[in-house]
């Protein structure tokens, strides 16, 4: 007596096939779980005869042995719980065969029978459109996520008896569904903007800048001057995310357990910003099983450090990988995962420890080693991956007690998608470059050609401030960002100038003193 039901993993951000067998043997009652199960999966036999019993369904008195196919992937987690339990019945004669092979099957079972949610049912649902597969059979809690994908049943069931019911043709369930489309224009909005600032216009000016070209940016300022309230409404000015973004950001966010209870989809670009005591597992993933980390759940969206130098230092320089290729690559002993981590990175730091360095209202206590020990705890490699250096100085009374508003997200963010709408034509033709900050040497050569006055203001800044190569590379790129913000085809030396200002970290740190 054997029966085989399609169920699913997650490795990684996607999913893959698995096939639940199960045989039943005239021998002592036993069961034994083959196929690398973990954890979770060795304890399902337990919650699988306990859900049985409970349901009024009988448990084969038999041996029964299942194999979880591939056998050679460790499998994690509780979703193979009701499959398992399926297949048991079925093998002992319970289910009718006629509908098993049309569905794939996952949900967690508690004892008494009723199904629980499971993560990562977005991947799945993805893999089995794409195996035609005609659809799934899971927990009711996950039904909004796995309806995303279109032109899939989703058949929610509440226990495993009506998910008996249900493939016996004793009863029918409507399939759950969901207008993905609808869905993402409903979540395209955020309570956060740019309005609610007072003041910090340059600031303001340097976070568009960023925006438009995809820049990383770091903002040095005393403490209370509206760093961390600027970062927090830096991804409503950032271009809407297409729905394929979405659904990719979705994924990450389920496959770690984090998707909200009440969302199905992540419509808006994810805002991370874990504490400075976070390890550099936490920041790129990992765990015995491998996990997304906060670079990975930032994917398409922003990364905040606040007080970037309280970072431990070997965490910090875990960034610099992600932050040049886009992925993140953890390798273990038994296998090796590759994570997206498109992020745009935002920093913020006082500029010495008390803060208040160069503040008119506060005296510094610090020293100058002091000073220069704090900076220091950022390497200047990672530095250089940073485009833009912004100093946020103290509002000023003035400015807080205006009853004006600035201006808001929506107004920036147009201008923003105007000047990637330009990125994107001029890139159209490359497969890695979708934004200035992408850019290589060879696109470099190519589309930040400048004139000899802009030539001469960059031999003063590299003779005179000591700015490095890669900072003559970045200067550029800023530089080509702000002339598509001015609708200029061709680069200005006032365009040079402007992204010269934001170096303040490479000019020898000249503002310690």
């Amino acid at each position: 007596m054997l029966s085989k039901i399609k169920s699913a993993a997650v490795l990684g951000i996607d999913a893959y096939i698995v096939t639940v067998e199960t045989h039943l043997e005239g021998q002592l009652p036993s069961i034994l779980t083959v196929g690398l199960p973990e954890g979770a999966v060795r304890e399902s036999k337990e919650r699988i005869w306990a859900a049985i019993k409970n349901s009024d369904l009988h448990f084969p008195q038999k041996r029964v042995t299942i194999n979880l196919a591939p056998a050679d992937i460790k499998k994690e987690g509780t979703g193979f719980d009701l499959p398992m339990a399926i297949g048991i019945l079925t093998a002992g004669g319970q289910i009718s065969r006629n509908k098993i092979k049309d569905y794939l099957i996952i949900g967690e079972l508690s004892l008494d029978g009723s199904l629980q949610p499971v993560h990562g049912v977005l991947p799945i649902a993805i893999i089995a459109k794409k195996k035609k597969i005609r659809g799934l059979i899971l927990p009711p809690a996950n039904a909004r996520e796995a309806a995303i994908v279109d032109n899939i049943e989703v058949i929610p069931v509440q226990n495993l008896t009506q998910a008996v019911q249900f493939l016996n043709h004793q009863c029918s369930i409507e399939p759950f569904r969901l207008d993905s489309h609808d869905l993402f224009s409903v979540s395209l909005h955020s309570q956060l903007d740019f309005k609610d600032v007072k003041g910090q216009e340059s600031t303001k000016r340097s976070l568009e800048i960023a925006a438009a070209g995809g820049h990383n940016i770091i903002m040095i300022g005393p403490p209370g001057s509206g760093k961390t309230m600027l970062a927090k409404r830096f991804a409503t000015i950032l271009p809407d995310m297409t729905l394929d973004e979405a659904l990719e950001t979705t994924k990450i966010h389920s496959v770690a357990g984090l998707l909200p209870a009440d969302s199905a989809l992540i419509a808006t670009r994810p805002f991370r910003s874990p504490h400075h005591t976070i390890s550099d597992a936490g920041l790129i993933g990992g765990g015995k099983i491998p996990k997304p980390g906060e670079v990975s759940l930032s994917h398409h969206g922003v990364l905040f450090l606040d007080e970037m130098p309280e970072f431990k230092k070997n965490v910090l320089e875990v960034l610099r990988q992600p932050m040049e290729d886009g992925t993140v690559t953890i390798s273990r002993a038994i296998l090796s995962l590759t994570y997206p981590a498109k992020f745009l990175l935002i920093t913020a730091m006082n500029p010495c420890p008390c803060g208040y360095l160069n503040d008119p209202k506060h005296e510094c206590s610090c020293t100058a080693p002091q000073v220069q020990r704090y900076l220091a705890r950022i390497s200047g490699p990672l530095l250089d991956r940073i485009d833009i250096h912004v100093e946020v100085p103290a509002v000023k009374y003035k400015e807080l007690a205006s009853t004006l508003h600035g201006e808001t997200s929506a107004e920036i963010r147009v201008r923003v998608m105007q000047a990637r709408e330009r990125q994107q034509q001029r890139y159209k033709d490359l497969k890695h470059v979708f934004c200035n900050a992408h850019m290589g040497p060879r696109e470099i050569r190519s589309f930040c050609k400048i004139d000899n006055e802009s030539q001469e203001l960059l031999r003063v800044a590299i003779n005179k401030l000591g700015f490095s190569a890669r900072a003559y590379d970045r200067i550029l790129k800023v530089g080509r960002t702000i002339a598509d913000l001015a609708a200029n085809e061709n680069i200005q030396p006032d365009h040079i100038s402007e992204a010269i200002q934001y170096r303040s970290l490479d000019r020898n740190f000249s503002f310690v003193g």
